[in-house]
């Protein structure tokens, strides 16, 4: 007779989970001896569970699949809480297994005792205590259907002595997972839209990461309405290619045109994006289609709200409007985007091969040139961000994961794990900052234990930049963020994996090159100009506070790679008068 940690790990097994990240240990004893009786399915053993956490959410984004994390009890799941909010931020149908003390000793302060099914329920959609063998299969499902339908984070807590007991009921149950399908709005709505957008003069279209399926149609829409493409940082990835309606990005990292397009249309379209920064948003004459009604107006005012998919409610609205001719305010945007893109382009191109420390805008874009054009990139958050942002060129195959919606550090080196792991012969690169990678960095032991190939390009200036930058515009002296330089290549050798430090930039491209080929982990640590920062693209009154000043008043207006050259491209579609 099966356990029901057994009959557990094979519902899991049958639903396509292929493997469990998390730390062996007394309470979840149980559940990982059933991993290891079960074929189909394997522990990963990582070094924190936070780490846990953050790979199952990659995972997740990769496959598009359930992922399972699990920590013991007390400390043990606690450590997975930020992971998990990152996940259930970013949508990952992620199920995290919370082990208990034992059932007997719950409300008693116990050795130990949290209670998980309280603490997580935050940031999950659904959180739940197992105190009864026979409860286990229903809650297993309702939790699994939970994660996958609502897209985030389901947590079920389970005492080890529950685990271990005799199941009830049979061990190879099948869970039939549904994902949610699309969201058609209704007639009546698209009817509203179309009238909405004929009727608007200037149209500028923000897409965000809802528009992951809606490529075509995005640039369909621009096409006839001649309207200026901008995008978040979670649409940059699906929207930014083969678009020859491209302003650039907004947000606290953003740059080009977007911000100006923005507040120069008479009408606005969010498209799939809960973009929380509203101070860079009009806050009028504005359009939302998103498929989380929750989403609808609460980052700005609007004058039309259509609860759909992007891909299917621009399909129906597009036979609906009318091909516009007057292309003088797209091309004048397109313009604006290529002259302010080429405004910061020399800073960071004139003799920059020479010079050191490392002019970490350089090394993006030399990194940008070498990884493999379905390369999968998880980038930390801070300064590395800016660098993905700006310089890694999507092109439809590529995929960028990071921290956007939690913005916890550390993120980077775990995201990889879990994205290799899940894409075997797929190319993974970990951006990670010196603050990111030494927060996590046993983590290099579970690379280094698994072969993962992983290849980690540290980007190390011995500082907290972003941190470093808070203070200073804040008016504050920095303190705490500058740190004695450590030669994490040489922590990685200890490890076991190949490494390299480079410390001059005409050695940048060989480094890379090089580790790309090595068929193991890798990383290549590349000491960087620690004053090097970022401005989004448009200051005022209102950013006055936080992180919103901190990103405000730098020094440098930051680079912008081959960026430049889609601008310029995109101007020879420009019908010459």
């Amino acid at each position: 007779m099966a356990t029901v940690a057994e009959q557990m790990v094979r519902i899991l097994r049958e639903c396509g989970v292929r493997r469990i990240y998390g730390i062996v240990g007394d309470s979840l004893n149980p559940v990982v001896d059933a991993v290891r009786r079960t074929p189909g399915i394997d522990w990963v053993h990582v070094r924190h569970e936070e780490t846990a956490a953050f790979a199952a959410a990659a995972e997740a984004q990769i496959t598009g699949r359930l992922t399972v994390c699990a920590g013991s009890c007390g400390p043990g799941n606690l450590h997975l809480i930020n992971g998990l909010y990152d996940a259930h931020r970013s949508g990952a149908p992620v199920l995290a297994i919370a082990s208990h003390i034992p059932s007997g000793q719950i409300g008693t302060g116990f050795f130990q005792e949290t209670h998980p099914e309280q603490l997580f329920a935050e940031c999950s959609h659904f959180s739940e205590l197992v105190s009864q063998a026979e409860q286990m299969p229903r809650l297993l499902r309702i939790a699994m259907q939970t994660a996958v339908g609502k897209g985030g984070v389901s947590v079920l807590s389970i005492p080890g002595d529950v685990a271990e007991r005799r199941a009830v009921g049979t061990a190879d149950e099948t869970v039939h997972l549904v994902e949610p399908s699309p969201v058609v709005p209704r007639d009546a709505a698209i009817e509203e839209l179309a009238e909405v957008l004929d009727g608007s003069g200037k149209v500028m279209l923000f897409a965000g990461a809802g528009c992951r399926d809606a490529h075509d149609e995005v640039m369909a829409l621009a096409g006839r309405l001649l309207a200026p493409v901008g995008h978040s940082l979670g649409g940059k990835e699906w929207i930014q290619f083969d678009n020859p309606y491209d302003v650039g990005m907004s947000g606290l990292l953003g740059y080009g045109a977007c911000y100006e397009a923005m507040h120069e249309a008479d009408r606005v379209v969010l498209l799939g994006t809960d973009f929380p920064y509203d101070g860079f948003l009009p806050q009028a004459h504005t359009v939302q289609i998103d498929t989380n009604p929750a989403h609808l107006g609460r980052r700005t005012p609007l004058d039309l709200a259509v609860h759909g998919s992007v891909k299917e409610t621009l399909a129906a609205v597009l036979p609906r409007l009318r091909q516009r001719t007057d292309r003088s305010y797209l091309d004048r945007m397109l313009r604006e985007h290529a002259r302010s893109l080429e405004k910061v382009v020399d800073a960071y191109t004139r003799d920059i091969e020479h010079r050191t420390p490392i002019h970490p805008e350089y090394a993006a874009a030399v990194l940008d040139e070498v990884a493999a054009d379905d390369a999968v990139f998880t980038v930390d958050t801070g300064m590395g961000n800016v660098w993905a942002a700006r310089y890694l060129t999507p092109n439809g195959r590529r995929r960028v994961i990071g921290s956007f919606r939690h913005g916890s550090m550390a993120n980077a080196l775990p995201h990889a794990i879990g994205a290799a792991l899940s894409s075997p012969g797929r190319q993974v690169v970990s951006i990670s900052g010196d603050g990111g990678l030494a927060m996590l960095m046993g983590d290099l032991l579970t690379l280094s234990l698994y072969d993962v190939p992983v290849k980690v390009v540290l980007f190390n200036n011995a500082s907290l930049g972003m941190v470093k930058l808070e203070m200073l515009v804040d008016g504050l002296p920095s303190f705490g963020t500058d740190h004695t330089p450590v030669d994490f290549s040489a922590i990685a050798a200890a490890c076991g994996i190949w490494s390299t430090r480079v410390d001059h930039p005409g050695e940048v491209r060989s480094a890379l090159s090089k580790a790309f080929e090595h068929p193991g982990p890798a990383l290549v640590e590349l000491t960087t100009d620690p004053n090097a920062m970022s401005i989004p693209p448009k200051i005022t009154s209102e950013m006055l506070r936080g992180f919103a000043l901190a990103a405000s008043k730098t020094v440098l207006n930051g680079g912008v790679g081959k960026m430049v050259e889609l601008a310029r491209s995109n101007l020879r579609n420009i019908p010459r008068p």
